[in-house]
């Protein structure tokens, strides 16, 4: 058996740009660090938004900082709870996704794009990528053993950058299937 990684369960949530980020909260409004988060420089925020759909709503988290483009990450159970059909993407790959209304306490934004469902990840560092012999980019399989619910995860793209922790990410519909892993094995 190889190597473990972590794996962590990523929640719906909210990435904002810094112009929404103000037409929600406020002209010059900064995010609030309520807690880091694996990723360095990555961090919940005290922030939420309420996310519209065609069939419902729901309040979600903003992560930050700000990006350049706003984006609304979820499970494909709870597009379905908004009626949104959520594409499976990588973050930030939301062209052609279906787009939803934010509301803050200040103002609302119709995103016409940005509800994805993120495709399961591993962040690495180019010396983590080496050890475990994958690039950039490749997808791989990651097997995840839990009390009752051991499965194995396909489809898994690698995501390589100096600025990444060592870490899997799936969304709360994979993590409830595999009864919460917190460790998984790489089996390309």
């Amino acid at each position: 058996m190889g190597r473990k990684i972590l794996v962590e369960t990523s929640a719906r949530h909210v990435h904002v740009s810094q112009t929404d980020l103000e037409t929600l909260f406020g002209e010059g409004y900064t995010l609030t660090n309520k807690k880091d988060l694996s990723q360095p420089g990555q961090f919940a925020c005290e922030e939420k938004v309420t996310v519209i759909g065609p069939k419902g709503e729901t309040k979600m988290s903003i992560l930050g900082p700000t990006r350049a483009s706003t984006q609304v990450e979820v499970s494909l159970t709870d597009a379905r709870s908004l009626g949104i059909k959520a594409l499976v993407r990588e973050s930030g790959d939301i062209d052609g996704t279906q787009g939803c209304k934010l509301v803050g306490p200040a103002g609302e934004v119709e995103i016409p794009c940005g509800v994805i469902a993120a495709k399961r990840h591993i962040h690495m560092t180019p010396a983590d990528a080496q050890e475990f012999g994958v690039e950039d980019k490749q997808i791989v399989s990651v097997e995840v053993t839990t009390d009752g619910r051991s499965l194995t995860f396909g489809d898994v793209v690698c995501r390589v950058s100096d600025t990444y922790a060592l870490a899997m990410h799936i969304d709360t519909d994979e993590s409830n299937a595999a009864c919460g892993p917190n460790e998984g094995t790489i089996i390309k």
